[in-house]
């Protein structure tokens, strides 16, 4: 491994440690990888890909010439062609682990082979058992808090049909019933979450153009679309699961909307009535603010004059001190023991 190692996840640096299996190797990398290590990968691999629904880590990925990077909800055919090895970054959510499973394997066949790394916490034990169906995966190494499987594909997976992995509930608000379709990982799987609810309860009335920022399965935005027919919605998110999802909430409900993969700004380039937000702030097993800190700090560029910020946000969550900062002032348009909506006008 290079002399820079410390910048790389605790899972790529036990990779590092087990390099002779991808050595000559058609690597395709999947998961959820939050470093640049397979450009290190390629140094010893005959060729390396990588298959992300992350649309930052394809754009970071993008700017090396030395691998390859294919962002979306779904792995195409051509994008598997001639892969004889995977590398699975473990992801958290157990759904999500059994799609990319499945997809994966469908599109790469048998005699594939697969090495699966992730943190002991994100339940990478459970692969194993998640595998069985497919060949035998044998534990190699374990070391930094996480653990190193390998195993070969001897079975031919199942033919994998995106249509098949999205899960619906339904979602009454006021006179409105609407059906929520989402694919596994994304925010709002089969619930209404308690902070979103309160953010619909405490719009302003909308018109214009509007942004619903980290859209998820396309709740929020459905609703605002739906009570306010004539907005031009953007729903932008950084996941292709959830830009996936979003766009289906909205076919089944009849709904019209644009839908954007971007990194927080980086592929919007309208401005604004209305910004609205029930911003993320877990990324993978961490705490991550950043999104949401930039996400208000650039908003008076992204905001029409006299447009309007709306965000629900975690009472514990520091963000008043930067939205007086970036926008002059806000208030609190409603308030629970958990969360606040907070207002600001450019």
């Amino acid at each position: 491994m290079s002399s820079n190692a410390s910048t790389y996840s605790a899972a790529s640096q036990v990779v590092a440690r087990q390099i002779d299996f991808f050595t000559d190797r058609h690597v395709l990398v999947a998961g959820e990888l939050d470093d640049l290590y397979p450009i290190e990968l390629a140094a010893v691999a005959s060729s390396v890909r990588v298959f992300t629904t992350h649309y930052g880590q394809h754009l970071s990925l993008s700017r090396s010439s030395k691998i390859s990077s294919h962002f979306g909800a779904e792995l195409s055919a051509d994008d598997a062609q001639g892969v004889d090895m995977i590398l699975l970054y473990w992801p958290k959510a157990k759904a999500e682990a059994e799609y990319l499973l499945a997809m994966l394997l469908a599109h790469c066949g048998p005699e594939t082979e697969i090495c699966i790394v992730g943190e002991n916490r994100s339940g990478v034990r459970s692969a194993e058992k998640m595998f069985a169906s497919y060949g035998p995966l044998n534990k190699y190494d374990t070391a930094r808090r996480c653990s190193f499987y390998w195993g070969r594909c001897q079975e031919q997976a199942s033919e994998f049909k995106l249509e098949d992995w999205f899960r619906s509930y339904t979602l009454t608000i006021g006179e409105h019933t609407l059906t929520i379709r989402s694919l596994p990982g994304v925010f709002s799987l089969g619930e209404f979450d308690q902070g979103s609810r309160l953010l619909v309860d405490n719009l302003p009335d909308l018109s214009g153009r509007v942004l619903d920022f980290g859209c998820g399965a396309g709740v929020i935005g459905a609703v605002m679309k739906t009570r306010y027919p004539d907005i031009t919605l953007d729903l932008a998110d950084i996941s292709a699961l959830a830009i996936a999802s979003a766009r289906e909430t909205f076919r089944v409900n009849h709904l019209e909307g644009c839908f954007i993969a971007t990194d927080v700004y980086h592929s919007l380039p309208e401005q604004y009535d209305f910004l609205i937000s029930n911003p993320p702030f877990h990324a993978g097993l961490k705490t991550f603010y950043a999104a949401t800190e930039q996400f208000i700090e650039q908003s008076p560029d992204h905001l029409t004059a006299g447009g309007e910020l709306v965000i629900v946000a975690n009472n514990f969550l520091q963000y008043p001190p930067l939205l007086e900062r970036c926008l002059g002032g806000y208030d609190i348009r409603a308030k629970n023991n958990k969360f606040s909506i907070y207002h600001a006008k450019k």
